[in-house]
């Protein structure tokens, strides 16, 4: 049986009052910020008692977690897209496409993602930083790393590690300095990850 005709697991009812109320904390961290939304506004707006949140998050770092875990989710769905729609040999393409899926997802307008960057979450933001540039790292790797090495020598050690680095400085050049040209981070990929010799038809 494939996984396109294996049945999806149904969730259970825990799982989704639990999916309600991470929905509903997004919101209203969204609406009125982290520090401004309670665990008491959280159940309120998800129509659930307040011990009922506290049963599945047993804080509040503990749901901001949790919703920040669903903004790392959307990034690697976005990078296993970027993947799957890659021309077997078009690197020079494949490059450009990846670092405009940088870009859209930097410069999409999120009130949460902007609160993140305020002083006082400064260790939240990096934390939810370093989840998904790792999470980012292990889909690259797992997908598009494995299917260049199947059809190219790969000139770079420490993989994870390279990539890791890579990832995490685009994401601060590209949010800190906006103005940075498409082509100038598609050069220092290329140009980190040594793809200088790798020939656009090769594959």
């Amino acid at each position: 049986m494939t996984d396109a005709t294996r049945p999806r697991r149904r969730r259970s009812a825990p799982e989704v009052r639990a999916e309600e109320i991470v929905l509903a904390a997004r919101d209203l961290f969204t609406e009125q910020g982290i520090a401004h939304t309670s665990t008491k506004d959280v159940a309120e707006r998800a129509g659930v008692a307040r011990g009922l949140v506290y049963y599945y998050f047993p804080d509040k770092d503990a749901l901001v977690d949790a919703v920040l875990e669903g903004y790392v989710a959307e990034f690697v769905e976005a990078v296993h897209a970027w993947d799957a729609a890659r021309e077997p040999g078009n690197i020079d393409k494949a490059l450009v496409d990846c670092v405009a899926m940088f870009r859209t997802h930097l410069r999409s307008v999120d009130p949460l993602r902007d609160d993140l960057q305020r002083a006082e979450h400064t260790g939240l933001y990096n934390r939810f930083l370093d989840r998904a540039v790792r999470a980012v790292v292990e889909c690259v790797e797992a997908t598009t790393v494995e299917a260049y090495a199947a059809r190219h020598q790969v000139r770079i050690e420490h993989v994870p590690e390279t990539f890791y680095v890579l990832v995490y400085g685009l994401v601060g050049l590209a949010r800190n300095c906006p103005e940075v040209d498409d082509a100038v981070l598609v050069t220092i990929v290329r140009q980190a990850l040594h793809l200088e010799g790798a020939r656009a038809d090769s594959e």
